[in-house]
């Protein structure tokens, strides 16, 4: 195939050495013609890596180098052009031009891809004569090693082309989805689930993000927490994509921005960047620590009778059978808060903690405090936990963990439910990309979907935030007995 690539950036070279590689010969072309040879040049730089260490030999790396052809022009004819991709900057008015001029030289063959990240494929296309010629083509940075593309048909895309796109992918090397053409495509509206929920957390003041982003690893397996992460990618990013998504998608609850981004995002505190976000990275800035765990004992009982309870028993042995009126008391929370078990089962107030059941198989455990817990007793308590690391958070509906495993699963519950993507796609795109221990709605199958909708539907009724409200789709297949990787029944489709 022979591929024009338009927009020689970070994006654009990245996508030039993927495709190359796979065989297929890349025009490149930018509207700054310097840069089409920085960008070869550059490729080629990776390329000598790449023999250096083994993975490429002299003759593979020469033949991907002769199939990189450079143009002076982006719009040079080119009648045996199968498919531009345009990675030029996020502007619809720049890439609607570039659009129209190649269409006057191109013949109508031609496939034209755009890799948009967050402009509606289907108003780019609306500026053509032929809108059916165009779809997304959306990579992730960096393209060689992400392995993971969106294909984005916009709402009049030719039916042929998702597929002939989705071909190319997966012949290339990387996976292919198919997403529907709304705020964010697929991964970055999933990615939604765990930074808006963190968000929520700070909201409430029940830990520190420093606390959060732990508990976000050492519980729920994520390589980074969600305040590491937007420290990373920066919060003056994070913040227009989750507003973006949020207004795009009418302002669902699920997708609620926090309160907290303005000022933060007017304040630079962008992150690692700007040298300082949720953590601070100027030079000689040194990392929160953690207080040591100094195991003790003192007397326990668990209250609470269920299978949360059990683990909590067989996790901490040495728990008295009977309440005494020096114990320190453990209460397994799942959706609650303690201080409703507190109120509901007449427990010591000052003497009474939960637990969550999610941290009991980790090296991290999280003991839940309220307002009535006497400090020696929370002392006591975490020593007396067994566990290699113990956060103290504040109490709340359903604890850290379990808000952000609930939410991660509801967003990606709600965009299958839309038919947004496919449950497969959903699962591989988000582990792909994200790199999430597991694909959200296998993440959710985990913990089982009765379960969750349990959690869901507690916290639900503990805060009144439409947030929290199961998605049909958990609520079907809980009522169901089926997985959440249970795509839905398939309707026929009306002829067009």
């Amino acid at each position: 195939m022979r591929i024009r690539i338009i927009g020689t950036g970070v994006m654009g070279r990245g996508i030039a050495q993927w495709a190359a590689t796979a065989g297929h010969t890349v025009e490149l072309a930018d509207a700054r013609p310097e840069a089409v040879g920085e960008a070869i040049d550059f490729v080629g730089q990776l390329l000598d890596r790449a023999v250096v260490k083994g993975r490429m030999t002299e003759a593979e790396s020469g033949a991907v180098r002769a199939r990189l052809v450079p143009l002076d022009a982006v719009s040079a004819p080119g009648d045996d052009v199968d498919l531009v991709i345009e990675a030029v900057r996020e502007d619809l008015d720049t890439k609607a031009a570039l659009f129209g001029e190649l269409e006057a030289v191109l013949p109508s063959t031609t496939i034209f891809a755009t890799n948009t990240s967050s402009l509606p494929v289907t108003r780019i296309a609306a500026t053509l004569a032929d809108p059916s010629r165009l779809a997304g083509l959306h990579f992730f940075n960096p393209v060689p090693l992400m392995k993971i593309v969106e294909v984005v048909p916009g709402a009049a895309t030719r039916p042929g082309i998702p597929g002939v796109l989705a071909e190319l992918v997966h012949a290339s090397g990387h996976h292919a989805v198919t997403v529907a053409d709304t705020p964010g495509f697929l991964v970055n509206h999933a990615g939604r689930g765990l930074v808006t929920e963190a968000f929520a957390l700070l909201e409430d003041s029940a830990a520190e993000p420093v606390v959060i982003d732990r508990i976000a690893r050492d519980v729920l397996g994520l390589r980074m927490g969600p305040f590491e992460l937007m420290d990373l990618t920066g919060l003056d990013v994070t913040a227009a994509v989750i507003d973006s998504i949020w207004t795009g998608f009418r302002h669902s609850d699920r997708l609620r921005p926090s309160f907290l981004t303005p000022n933060r995002v007017a304040a630079g505190l962008f992150g690692r960047k700007s040298g300082r976000g949720f953590y601070d990275h100027r030079p000689g800035a040194e990392a929160t620590p953690e207080a040591a765990v100094v195991a003790t004992e003192c007397p326990l009982w668990i209250a609470g009778s269920g299978p949360d309870a059990e683990a909590l028993r067989a996790a901490l042995p040495a728990a008295s059978d009977e309440l005494t009126s020096d114990a320190v008391v453990l209460v397994p929370t799942w959706g609650t808060t303690v201080s409703a078990e507190i109120a509901a089962h007449g427990l010591p107030a000052s003497r009474t903690f939960g637990v969550d059941p999610l941290s009991l198989t980790t090296r991290r455990r999280v003991l839940a405090v309220t307002p009535a817990s006497d400090p020696d007793a929370v002392h006591a308590a975490v020593g007396a936990l067994g566990a290699e690391a113990v956060s103290v958070v504040r109490d709340t509906a359903g604890s850290i963990a379990q808000r952000l495993l609930a939410s991660i699963v509801s967003v990606a519950a709600s965009i299958a439910e839309r038919s947004l993507a496919a449950p497969e796609d959903i699962d591989l795109a988000v582990t792909a990309a994200l790199g999430y221990p597991a694909g959200p709605l296998a993440w959710g199958d985990r913990v089982g979907a009765v379960r969750l909708l349990e959690l869901q539907n507690r916290l639900h009724e503990s805060t009144g935030d439409p947030r929290y409200r199961p998605t049909r789709w958990l609520r079907e297949r809980a009522e169901l007995g089926l997985p959440l990787t249970a795509s839905a029944y398939p309707l026929e489709k009306e002829a067009s």
